[in-house]
């Protein structure tokens, strides 16, 4: 089996699900290329792991001063471009094409009568699961950016719908914990968040941003630029987590039993939408502004407790391999049975 796993490149969380699916799958033997879309090829990093990988333009939500610009979106996107860039794409060659919330493998996948299978936490919001500053601009794009044959939606909770739990890497071995938090809010202007930090200087902050350059430290904040490698050394040390409302650094989070406090990207409704979940379960809490009270009073909080996930990346893997796409009820089930939550997690 020959597969080309298509990824929107905007944001690292899709990435990181696609690095722990390369790893299952490349455990079962199977032949994957990819092709990443959603940000100029000179911006992603620490991409071993996706061999001789493809870019495209593809798509992208452009921000400014941490939330949506819909006037920059609209300008620095081409949709005759998109357009190019999907009937020039040929599938020919692959079995089967997968996807993560990537419209250009999805579309070329329609046009060529190529059997595409979707995973992503988009695909969550198809369902009835929390939804909350969704106009119908984005529920039309949910379900028409990146269409497929079948999709399977990913959440921390299920809601009693046929979604899976988070794709999480499993955690190999204990790391010792060390006395800092980590900070990661990309969508936010870097001096904004050290003036917000340099506040409590009691405590020690690792702050990685995409407008550091190199390692520095300002007070009581080290300043770190992107990297996989380093982001997750220091994701298993810290005791607590400040970030924005995406996905996947949350569940990885959630899995090491770090504490949370998220402030979501405004006009940004999954994120909004994913903070309001984990809030409302008890998860996290969280922010609407870079405010110092709300910071005060979480860090003062207890540590977390770990949610306990099955290896999902695995499982979706044999399940692709096995060709039985019907199944999609039975894996869901099979996995939500393994999941284990603390006991102060709010049933919603």
């Amino acid at each position: 089996m020959k597969i080309l796993y298509g990824v929107q490149g905007t944001g690292n969380g899709h990435i990181a699900r696609a690095r722990a699916m390369s790893m299952a799958l490349k455990a079962r033997g199977i032949e994957v290329d990819y092709l990443f879309s959603g940000r100029d090829a000179d911006k992603y990093f620490s991409m071993q792991e996706f061999g001789d990988y493809q870019t495209r333009k593809g798509l992208t939500f452009e921000t400014e001063n941490g939330q949506v610009s819909y006037l920059k979106t609209v300008k620095n996107n081409s949709l005759s471009s998109l357009y190019d860039e999907i009937t020039q794409l040929d599938l020919s060659s692959y079995d089967l094409i997968l996807n993560d919330f990537e419209p250009i493998t999805a579309w070329a996948a329609k046009r060529q009568n190529k059997t595409c299978i979707s995973i992503s936490h988009q695909n969550a919001f198809k369902h009835s699961v929390p939804l909350k500053g969704a106009n119908w601009v984005d529920k039309r794009l949910i379900h028409h950016l990146a269409p497929a044959d079948y999709s399977i939606g990913l959440h921390w909770y299920h809601f009693d719908q046929d979604i899976l739990p988070p794709i999480v890497h499993s955690i190999k071995q204990q790391i010792e914990q060390e006395n800092f938090i980590l900070v990661y809010l990309p969508f936010e202007n870097s001096n904004e968040i050290c003036n917000l930090l340099f506040r409590f200087s009691s405590y020690q902050f690792v702050c990685f941003h995409p407008s550091v350059n190199k390692v520095e430290t300002i007070e009581n904040v080290e300043l770190r630029p992107l990297s996989h490698e380093s982001f997750q050394s220091h994701l298993h040390r810290c005791n607590g987590v400040i970030a924005n409302g995406g996905f996947e650094l949350p569940s990885e989070a959630l899995t090491l039993g770090k504490k949370l406090l998220l402030k979501p990207l405004s006009g940004q409704f999954e994120q909004q939408s994913n903070v309001a979940t984990l809030d409302s379960l008890g998860l996290a809490s969280c922010m609407d502004f870079l405010d110092a009270s709300k910071v005060r009073i979480w860090l003062d909080e207890k540590p977390g407790e770990k949610v306990i996930y099955p290896d999902v990346a695995q499982a979706i893997a044999e399940w692709v391999h096995n060709g039985q796409w019907e199944t999609q009820d039975m894996l869901c089930r099979s996995l939500w049975e393994r999941v284990d939550f603390p006991s102060y997690v709010s049933n919603i």
